[in-house]
């Protein structure tokens, strides 16, 4: 169950990192300016809509809610339906709230599997593509206003958790986050941006 929840935390943290509002593109487009782009970002919201296809379920789990990041490092997955479930990273810290059970907390500072995902996401978050390509290879295809950003992961150790995040977007919009598990499973979350007040 401990290890089907950091998967899980895996997932909606690089959800957040990578599905919120970014600034707009500068002309020229690529992986470098995508960076650019990424560490000119600030604290963002978003709604999200989620698909997960599993193995063993004829029908996909949807789910639904509300992400936020707030600089430098706290990030939220809020499910609002089917059945609500806040999930929080503080630093390398991560809560998991449902109502009518007992909070879970764990630190995650002494897995170093969990740190290469931690720190790759802060990398995106900076905008820090050294940072990113230690952890992923980057590929991007498309063109800015129909564009695919895949990140395959190097080591063993976080293939054994996800084998590729895709992403999909229209300039500075992020429109679908894709996430192929090492077990065959695969999600898929739908991300609307909350304009600023």
């Amino acid at each position: 169950m401990r290890s089907e929840r950091l998967g899980l935390a895996w997932h909606w943290v690089a959800c957040v990192a990578l599905g919120l509002a970014w600034p707009a593109w500068s002309h020229a487009w690529g992986v470098p300016e995508l960076m650019q782009t990424l560490a000119q970002g600030g604290s963002a919201k978003a709604r999200f809509t989620e698909k997960k296809f599993i193995g063993f379920m004829d029908q996909p789990v949807e789910s639904s809610g509300e992400l936020s990041f707030t600089a430098p490092d706290r990030l939220e997955k809020r499910t609002l339906q089917p059945k609500p479930e806040l999930v929080r990273l503080f630093g390398t810290r991560l809560i998991i709230e449902q109502p009518g059970k007992r909070q879970m907390v764990l630190e995650l500072g002494g897995r170093p599997d969990a740190m290469a995902f931690i720190e790759s996401i802060r990398g995106t978050l900076a905008g820090d593509q050294e940072a990113l390509e230690r952890y992923y290879t980057l590929e991007l295809k498309g063109r800015a206003d129909a564009w695919q950003l895949t990140l395959l992961p190097r080591f063993d150790n976080m293939r054994k958790v996800v084998t590729r995040i895709r992403m999909e977007g229209n300039q500075a919009h992020v429109a679908l986050v894709a996430f192929d598990q090492a077990d065959g499973d695969r999600s898929e979350m739908r991300i609307t941006r909350v304009p600023a007040p």
